[in-house]
């Protein structure tokens, strides 16, 4: 058994089911500043109206750091005391593979990164393993890894939060 990393808490849950928000008010609940490490990329007008609106919802306090990739030197990053968001690990997994990226390097980089910050670190997830077994190889690699890399952080997580329609539920 991994050891537990008593400072991260992984939040999980499909589309729209208030991942985001949940762990936006997490980090709020701490004294600021606090960084939130966005993963997403902008390749069209409406993922870039996605990224304005979590941008203009998020309150005075917030340090915005966009790491598409190198999300573990992102976090290694941050000021030892700042609590930090990181949104979303499968967006960010998603980068990876059309990279052509070495996964699993990368998860073991980033479980590295977790483990030596001592601020509370709140990471998103998409959970996207509920569904139908996909159609082509993409899409079941990458349910795959996404399943891998969840599973490798909820065993380290103190944390874990599964969201239903904007309601937490308390996984570990």
């Amino acid at each position: 058994m991994q050891s537990e990393i008593s400072h991260l808490t992984l939040v999980l849950g499909g589309a729209r089911s208030g991942k985001s928000r949940h762990a936006e008010a997490l980090i709020e609940a701490l004294p600021s500043p606090w960084t939130y490490i966005a993963t997403a990329q902008a390749y069209d007008d409406e993922m870039r109206e996605r990224i304005a609106e979590h941008r203009a919802r998020r309150r005075a306090g917030w340090e915005t750091v966009d790491a598409p990739l190198a999300l573990a030197e992102a976090i290694a990053a941050q000021p030892a005391s700042r609590p930090i968001l990181v949104d979303c690990l499968t967006l960010w997994l998603t980068n990876l593979i059309l990279a052509e990226r070495d996964t699993a390097a990368a998860r073991g980089a980033l479980i590295a990164a977790c483990e030596r910050v001592s601020a509370p670190l709140v990471l998103v997830g998409n959970e996207v393993g509920l569904g139908i077994v996909p159609e082509n190889a993409l899409a079941r690699r990458f349910r795959d890894e996404a399943g891998r890399l969840h599973q490798a952080l909820a065993a380290r997580a103190a944390r874990v939060v599964f969201m239903v329609a904007g309601l937490p539920m308390q996984v570990k």
